[in-house]
């Protein structure tokens, strides 16, 4: 056995090393110089695992091996061991077989954040701040989160036994869940901010985004939208096929979207929008932040380069690095990057990688890495980033590349203070309104926060031992704090009762990036109308500045 383990590992190098499955037929033309180094690896493989002072198998070897020799490449070409790889291709899919809720870690346990409506998990009662304490008898108290989510899911029809323990009730209850088809939505939200404003919020790309979103408009514009606010942040990415077709859907018809270019000529494309979709055509403002990247700033970015919206929040992470995966042997997989993304007006959207600390702790708002001061290896800090060389978008603004997507409109989130991280990374807000929707159950979304409430917060602290009545008082003291607790206590109350879009309106009234992108719209309003005086064969001058900030 082990030395089949062996033989499958080396084989499983050899292809990884050939560039994938794509390439099965390579590994017998390397050449005599491969072939060579190759022995000599083998040779290290066999004397590592028989004469190591400690017991090691062929596999960890063999992984590791493959990570180091893929780190000489870039940041972003990665091995998928077999787990990964499938766990990578089911966030692709449009659904998956489960029980309908979001789960997450709270205080250290299973936590339910909301149950999905429609689902087995909904139609059981299940409730916001239900623990899973067992599931099918094995306590949930040491799983990581994803073998939980993996026991939780499972074949269409089947049983799963789970044990929720719940506030109010004095034992644990019991149930057993059929598990049924679960749509896997990225458009998480899609709703009215105001009479006329949409808001779309897209964590991220995979089979069915463009539909989703394609929906999502028709919907919103059935309900009067006459303006959108499309949500970026956080969102890393995903299939490129499916950016195309988002960025596709506010741009004009033939328009570029994106062009890759790598080192083969099949690497050298350009992607337009097709006619599947009409032009949105309204006023649009887009949301981006850090965590924005990949293909979420190839739909920022054509946006911008084409002009027919502002894109508003912090510079983006600057990945443009095109990952093409293939399938390997037993099961694994290699995201190999084999070209790089432009925008629209040749923009570079990629980072400079030269150095992967910094690439990885660079922030983009202040141009310093986030490490210690020395960088850990005797590194300064690097400087501020200078712009880049300057492009020009469809109007004539000036653009910048090499480093993500720099905002139309730059606005920064204040930081939270050091006890409100603390409360939040001990889940007090979530806790205590679940708590108190169970004592209290609130019927109407046009619930306010009753006087008083923040007296019987700070209590509730006291109590589950979060903290002293001396420092909840201090904490407590300014405006600022009371009216970020409160709101975070609202947001969840609204959570429990009715789920995370009442939730998301609650906050959003305080998210300084909303709040300023909605102040803008007059902005997106004239750009729209000086593109369509461009489509009509008028001048080709846009008023707007490159890039201004709002900072508070």
């Amino acid at each position: 056995m082990k030395r089949s383990w062996k033989l499958a590992a080396l084989a499983l190098f050899f292809v990884a090393l050939a560039a994938g499955g794509f390439a099965g037929p390579r590994v017998l033309a390397l050449t005599d110089e491969a072939r060579d180094t190759l022995r000599v690896y083998t040779e290290l493989v066999s004397v590592a695992h028989d004469r190591y002072g400690a017991e090691i198998s062929y596999r960890n070897l063999v992984y590791a091996s493959i990570q180091g020799m893929l780190r000489t490449l870039d940041p972003h070409t990665g091995f998928l061991p077999p787990r990964a790889y499938t766990g990578m291709r089911e966030r692709q899919q449009s659904s998956f077989f489960g029980l309908g809720i979001l789960v997450g870690v709270r205080d250290g346990q299973l936590t339910v954040i909301s149950p999905i409506e429609g689902t087995p998990a909904s139609r059981l009662g299940m409730r916001a701040g239900d623990v899973i304490s067992t599931i099918e008898g094995d306590p949930t108290d040491k799983m990581s989160l994803d073998e939980a989510v993996d026991k939780l899911k499972g074949p269409k029809g089947t049983d799963v036994h789970i044990t929720i323990v719940r506030r109010g009730l004095s034992e644990p209850l019991a149930l057993t869940v059929t598990r049924d088809e679960i749509p896997q939505t990225t458009v998480r939200l899609a709703y009215l901010l105001d009479s006329q404003t949409g808001y779309i919020q897209i964590s991220d790309f995979a089979r069915s985004t463009g539909s989703e979103v394609a929906q999502a408009i028709t919907t919103l514009k059935g309900q009067g939208m006459k303006r959108l606010l499309v949500d970026l942040r956080n969102n890393g990415g995903g299939l490129l096929d499916q950016a195309i077709e988002v960025a596709g859907q506010f741009v004009p018809e033939g328009s570029k979207i994106v062009e890759t270019r790598g080192r083969t000529r099949d690497s050298v494309q350009s992607y337009r929008a097709s006619s599947d979709y009409k032009m949105l055509d309204l006023p649009l403002v887009v949301l981006v932040n850090r965590g924005t990247a990949s293909a979420s700033e190839i739909v920022s970015g054509a946006i911008q380069d084409h002009d027919v919206g502002l894109v508003v929040g912090s510079p983006t992470w600057g990945k443009g690095l095109v990952q093409t995966v293939y399938s390997l042997s037993y099961g694994a997989g290699l995201a190999l990057t084999t070209a790089k993304y432009y925008t629209p007006s040749g923009r570079l959207i990629q980072r400079d990688y030269t150095s992967f600390y910094d690439y990885y702790n660079y922030d983009p708002v202040s141009g310093e890495s986030s490490g210690d001061s020395d960088g850990g290896d005797g590194a300064a800090k690097p400087p501020p980033q200078a712009p880049g060389e300057a492009f020009h978008t469809d109007l004539g603004r000036a653009v910048y590349g090499g480093g993500g997507i720099t905002p139309d409109v730059d606005v920064e989130l204040p930081e939270t203070t050091p006890f409100e991280q603390f409360l939040l990374s001990r889940s007090a807000f979530f806790q205590f309104a679940v708590d108190y929707e169970n004592r209290h159950p609130v019927e109407s979304r046009d619930w306010a926060p009753p006087a008083g409430l923040l007296d019987e917060f700070a209590a509730w602290l006291v109590e589950e031992d979060l903290s002293t009545a001396d420092e909840v008082a201090e904490q407590l003291k300014s405006p600022e704090a009371r009216e970020f607790s409160l709101r975070q206590i609202h947001a969840e109350i609204a959570n429990a009762a009715f789920g995370q879009q009442e939730r998301h309106r609650v906050l959003a009234g305080s998210d300084r990036q909303i709040q300023e992108a909605l102040k803008l719209f007059p902005k997106a309003t004239t750009l729209l109308a000086q593109r369509r005086d461009l489509d009509s064969g008028g001048p080709r001058q846009a008023e707007l500045p490159a890039a201004t900030t709002a900072r508070r």
